[in-house]
């Protein structure tokens, strides 16, 4: 084998190394991009949700929170994890089974306290809500139930 031969085949294997690693990196922004995590009312208030990003808002609906504003299109309510509660205000149309009282995702960003709210999830039946909200929920419970204003004197 001459040397321009194995220099040839060097710089082929180079080549597709480099073409790997471009393929990989761009994957892997792009998968980073997209990642948006959980977040129930309490890790908002303890300022865990990042800043200036995306997440998810997980919690129950406020009951007599709801209202709607202008031209019916502007919903403010409260998300609740029966701890601490956070102010969404959200522009569309809700689902179907969006009520107070009831599980809630919604997705956007905290702004001035305020989370603006890009898509609203609400439960489908009885028995569901989503894994992270029913986590976040029982964390809750069991911190309201450790705190001592919370046990009765």
């Amino acid at each position: 084998m001459t040397t321009t031969t194995r220099r040839r085949r060097l710089g082929w294997l180079l080549a597709a190394l480099a073409c790997a690693g471009v393929a990989t990196a761009l994957v892997l922004n792009a998968f980073r991009g997209n990642l948006v995590f959980f977040f129930s009312p309490t890790q908002v208030a303890a300022q865990e949700a990042p800043a200036g990003r995306a997440f998810r808002l997980g919690g129950l609906v406020e009951t007599g929170s709801l209202r709607r504003e202008g031209d019916g299109m502007t919903i403010r309510f409260i998300v609740t994890d029966t701890v601490r509660q956070v102010p969404v205000v959200y522009r569309g149309l809700l689902p179907d089974l969006f009520r107070e009282g009831k599980g809630v995702v919604a997705r956007g960003q905290l702004r001035d306290g305020v989370f603006q709210a890009t898509e609203v999830l609400a439960k489908h039946d009885e028995n569901y809500m989503p894994p992270e909200a029913a986590e976040a929920l029982k964390q809750a419970a069991q911190t309201k139930a450790r705190t001592p204003e919370a046990t009765p004197r």
